[in-house]
């Protein structure tokens, strides 16, 4: 690779880490006292942080059963295929999913994003030189999302997932995460 060419995806690089740093800046943090007395269903928070990108995320995607389009825009955003910047809606049955399983763990327990929306290409990519990479995989629909919870045995959270009796469970001991989609109930 000849170095004007490198040196242009660095800087590229740099820029999307500097958006990154200035969308998680002008982020209202959320104090912990404004989740005293409100149910998990009066506010829906997830706290993401995206291993790949190193960005993180907390807010609030729903609050008194209505969706803010707002929050689920930046979390559209850090589930993105990190590999091509894709980005695609990502289910709401998936972020209630989540969110019902962090609950029993830890309301502010950071989920570690794995993968999240893979593009076609990226997912044909990665069925090249990975085995369980399904060809009409549900990261393709922004219904999938592979995670681990730091504090949290991927074994436990596992069975967390399975005892929710949502879409598909599974489990990758090896390299140390869970797999969950709002498809059909299945168990890996």
């Amino acid at each position: 690779m000849n170095h004007r060419f490198s040196s242009l995806i660095h800087r590229r690089k740099f820029l999307k880490m500097g958006a990154s740093v200035l969308l998680a800046a002008l982020s209202p943090p959320v104090p912990s006292f404004a989740f005293e007395g409100i149910s998990q269903y009066e506010r829906n928070t997830l706290s993401f942080f995206n291993t790949h990108t190193k960005e993180a995320l907390r807010t609030s995607y729903r609050s008194h059963g209505k969706l803010i389009p707002n929050s689920l825009d930046r979390i559209n955003y850090i589930l993105r295929d990190h590999r091509t910047g894709e980005i695609r809606s990502i289910d709401v049955a998936l972020l209630d999913l989540l969110h019902d399983i962090v609950w029993k763990i830890d309301p502010y327990a950071p989920i570690h994003i794995i993968s999240g929306y893979r593009s076609p290409r990226t997912n044909e990519a990665l069925r090249r030189v990975t085995s369980g990479v399904a060809r009409n995989s549900f990261h393709l629909k922004g219904r999938a999302i592979d995670i681990r919870i730091p504090g949290c045995r991927t074994r436990e959270l596992r069975q967390m997932a399975v005892d929710c009796n949502v879409g598909g469970v599974g489990y990758y001991a090896k390299s140390d995460f869970v797999h969950l989609d709002t498809g059909p109930i299945r168990i890996w």
